[in-house]
């Protein structure tokens, strides 16, 4: 399939590159014994989707573990707007990820007991939202990933697909500069997948959302504007 409609250069009017929004410098991360990031160092650039891809076990999940603050490098730097966020606390991580960054994993991580418009609602209540405004917002958001036909189902009520547009709601429902989205399609059948990925990058594009897309499948990794490797927790290509 051509995406090329939906992967418009990221170059600037001037021909000048777009600033960078997040860097991670010689990064390296270890389980226990077992090295997962071997010093790696990425760039990503503002408007950009950046497809992290590789092998099973190359260090793709936890290189964007670290990138958005939820792990913290053993050595290496991640930097954010001129912050040291590899140097900050926990609950500064946390209150980033609130307000600035977005996350979505391979199985959505709905709360089962919420309908669709609360699921996405939860990180404005969380941040002291007011509940009409929150559920307002949630709403639009929904009717952005066209399932605002769903905003009173529960988790338990939609397709694979269908909840995975309402995850990618409620991961964009604060407006985040960066979206980090971890396997977003592993889940899913190829139609739903692709539908899925189309929704990611036109809303992406429409709030000017810098996107993180970790993935083995070399149809999403297509969706990107750029495309770096992993394998055995280096980059194949080279710092990028």
């Amino acid at each position: 399939m051509d995406h090329a409609g939906l992967n418009p250069s990221i170059e600037s009017i001037d021909g000048r590159s777009p600033p960078k929004v997040l860097s991670g410098r010689s990064v390296v991360y270890s389980y226990a014994q077992t090295p997962a990031l071997k010093g790696v160092s990425v760039d990503l650039h503002a408007g950009e989707i950046l497809a992290v891809t590789g092998p099973s076990g190359s260090g793709k999940s936890t290189l964007m573990l670290c990138l958005a603050g939820i792990l913290s490098p053993d050595t290496g730097n991640v930097t954010y707007a001129d912050r040291q966020i590899s140097q900050e606390s926990e609950s500064q991580r946390s209150k980033l990820r609130r307000s600035e960054f977005g996350v979505l994993f391979q199985f959505g991580q709905l709360v089962p007991e919420l309908t669709a418009a609360e699921n996405v609602a939860l990180p404005l209540l969380l941040a002291g939202t007011k509940r009409s405004a929150a559920i307002t917002a949630a709403t639009n958001w929904l009717d952005r990933f066209g399932v605002a036909d769903l905003a009173q189902s529960r988790p338990p009520e939609m397709s694979g697909g269908q909840g995975q547009r309402v995850a990618t709601a409620r991961a964009m429902v604060t407006e985040p500069t960066v979206l980090f989205a971890d396997e977003p399609t592993g889940a899913l059948d190829a139609l739903a997948g692709e539908q899925v990925m189309t929704q990611i990058v036109r809303v992406a594009r429409e709030a000017r959302t810098s996107v993180v897309i970790i993935s083995h499948d070399a149809k999403v990794a297509a969706y990107g504007d750029r495309e770096i490797i992993l394998r055995d927790g280096m980059l194949e290509t080279g710092p990028s």
